[in-house]
């Protein structure tokens, strides 16, 4: 074990309550490196503003859709990326669609947040503000925005570790945040790495439970403010995504970790910094794919520059790079912009075009007949 610790708080009716940073270290520590690692890799990587912009844009609406999702959303991935572009018609959402307005209008907060240049601390006051934007509207029995409950509740089920009753009254909750958030902003916390203490954060606020309804979502994003303020980029609105995909293993990492009778949490932190491993390759893949695009790009001209390929195979090239799907010969003829390009061209010329682009291996034929760019052109 690291030099970890337990602070125990009495409660009116729950009993103990256990703050605990204690994890076996030889298991954790090399997966924070690990993470750290991967990071760094990725911070290295050149990457154009705009392409930043797009990447973290996607990021947040994949995040949006998944932390909703997770708590029941019906909706479809599609129609949260509408509601999302779409700034009219909120006093006619439905809903599910009011909880994903309240949301991105809670992921502009965490962006505020970052601009504001406030402090890496956690308050109650930022904790009680998102939820307060979270389920603003929103007809939650025995949940008022932004307040903190007043009645028993139960999480989780018998399928992924058991039934667990968080603490049952407000006295009880109003003490424990108010330990919770000098103990997440401790000196002793603190100097936990980001990733540990952000899942600190996570697991505990799960186990207050505070609010009515809401909690996971106000949790997720208080994870991702955290992480966000040590200046790691994209991963804190990937998270989300990461839960959703393996969401009985979430519920179950929790309960592992809430039943150990040594308050050891590493069960949690293994799968949320695996999560966070898991999340940094994704975006590796992602940015090296960009780079690639545009040295494809770069590559596709100086073939046209060298007069290795005709202007209209240069524009079939870029017109492929741009939507990046497989076209076929009949599409040349039948489908924008394509048409446009060969509408003077004949079939055996337009054939003869495709096939020279294979055999310079900028495109590969696919055994349906379509035709692909060949991203491995250059190596």
């Amino acid at each position: 074990m690291g030099e970890n610790t337990v602070r125990k708080v009495m409660t009116f009716k729950t009993g103990n309550f256990a703050f605990s940073s204690k994890y076996d270290a030889q298991k954790i520590n090399p997966l924070i490196l690990q993470g750290r690692m991967s990071y760094e890799a990725i911070a290295d990587l050149p990457i154009l503003p705009e392409w930043s912009t797009y990447l973290e844009e996607e990021l947040i609406r994949r995040s949006i859709f998944s932390t909703a999702a997770i708590e029941g959303n019906p909706l479809k991935e599609d129609e949260v990326g509408k509601i999302i572009k779409d700034t009219g018609n909120e006093e006619k959402a439905s809903q599910a669609e009011k909880e994903i307005i309240n949301l991105k209008n809670a992921y502009s907060y965490m962006k505020e947040h970052d601009a504001s240049g406030a402090s890496v601390q956690i308050t109650e006051d930022n904790i009680r503000d998102l939820h307060k934007i979270i389920t603003d509207g929103l007809d939650y029995q025995d949940n008022v925005s932004g307040n903190y409950r007043n009645h028993v509740v139960k999480v989780g089920d018998n399928e992924h570790g058991g039934i667990y009753t968080p603490p049952k009254c407000l006295p009880d909750i109003e003490n424990l945040m108010k330990e919770f958030t000098e103990w997440i902003n401790s000196d002793e916390i603190m100097r936990l790495d980001t990733l540990v203490r952000a899942a600190l954060a996570h697991y505990h606020l799960g186990l207050i439970h505070p609010f009515g309804n809401g909690n996971g979502r106000t949790i997720r994003i208080v994870e991702a403010i955290i992480i966000r303020k040590s200046g790691i980029k994209y991963v804190p609105t990937m998270l989300s995504n990461y839960y959703y995909r393996n969401i009985d293993h979430y519920y179950l990492a929790f309960s592992m970790a809430r039943k150990n009778a040594d308050h050891d949490i590493s069960d949690f932190l293994t799968f949320m910094i695996n999560g966070v491993i898991e999340s940094l390759a994704e975006i590796k893949r992602n940015v090296t794919f960009m780079i690639k695009f545009l040295v494809m790009r770069d590559y596709y001209s100086s073939l046209r520059s060298s007069k290795s390929i005709t202007q209209r195979q240069h524009d079939l090239l870029s017109i492929m790079l741009d939507t990046f799907k497989s076209v076929s010969l009949k599409d040349l003829f039948s489908v924008s912009p394509y048409k446009a390009l060969y509408r003077n061209v004949s079939e055996r010329t337009a054939r003869r075009d495709l096939s020279k682009l294979v055999e310079m291996s900028v495109m590969k034929q696919e055994d349906d007949g379509s035709y692909n760019l060949n991203i491995r052109t250059l190596g």
